[in-house]
């Protein structure tokens, strides 16, 4: 979403966008960490950039003695959190180098919880063998099929367990990824679902983010099977002055950043 000639929209096929963001995460973990670890804590469960935690939003409903599933996990700060609470948490990632630091970061607070290095297209758990799943901006907008992803999810998960993911809003795909006044003009169309791309020299993906419009998001729940309880979009609080990535306060007070999407397995 910039003008580098390293950057572009096209279509990826969904091995070469898993290659390149096993690589890209493998790569830029250290760096994320050192960049975002302590806005995301190390025992804390974040759900966006605009701050609202789980601890406050209560998305996911009871915790005490729940089995959940953190896909995408990244550091697993959340897993740990939901340990706390008396959940009994796994955490999966595709990146070894997100989950050196979540095991960093078990030994460094003693809190522990399962740290596995998984697919999320082909999750290797038994059918409906936890109550709740979630993620923060975990695997979702990284893998070219999101719908065969929620599918997956929907496996795994007890009838009447949830499934709370957030991902960047679809709307922010209309503006360039720019804090400031540049990311207040829309210039791509919403409905151009073609991935953001970042590429080497050869033209090789080396980073790619996928884009689905609302309606679709939608479409691929239902599709698997899910109940939508809610969507949230977190408004951007007062006093929050901090910047990540393209989310700052002048876009935040503006139009919304983060979607939440709260869904539910049917009972049987």
């Amino acid at each position: 979403m910039d003008d580098d000639s390293r950057v572009t929209r096209r279509r990826v096929g969904d091995a070469e966008a898993r290659r390149a963001n096993r690589g890209w995460w493998d790569t830029d973990a250290d760096d994320y960490q050192a960049e975002h670890g302590a806005f995301l804590g190390d025992v804390d469960f974040v759900w966006c950039p605009e701050g609202l935690r789980e601890a406050d939003a209560r998305l996911l409903g009871d915790l005490s003695g729940r089995r959940v599933l953190e896909v995408g996990c990244g550091a697993a700060a959340a897993a740990r959190w939901l340990a706390t609470q008396g959940a009994r948490p796994v955490a999966f990632d595709l990146s070894a180098g997100m989950l050196r630091h979540a095991a960093k970061a078990a030994d460094d607070t003693g809190v522990r919880v399962p740290l596995v290095q998984a697919d999320a297209l082909a999750l290797p758990f038994a059918d409906r063998s936890f109550d709740l799943a979630c993620t923060a901006f975990g695997a979702i907008p990284f893998v070219d099929d999101s719908a065969a992803l929620h599918a997956e999810v929907h496996r795994v998960l007890r009838p009447g367990g949830r499934w709370v993911f957030s991902v960047t809003h679809p709307m922010r795909w209309i503006f360039l990824d720019d804090p400031g006044e540049g990311g207040l003009t829309a210039v791509h169309s919403y409905f151009d679902r073609s991935p953001y791309v970042e590429q080497d020299e050869s033209g090789v993906a080396t980073y790619v983010e996928q884009h689905r419009t609302l309606g679709d998001r939608i479409r691929e729940l239902v599709g698997a099977g899910f109940r939508l309880l809610d969507l949230v979009e977190p408004e951007w609080p007062e006093g929050h002055e901090g910047i990540w990535g393209q989310w700052s306060p002048l876009r935040g007070r503006l139009f919304p950043g983060t979607a939440i999407f709260v869904t539910e397995k049917p009972a049987d």
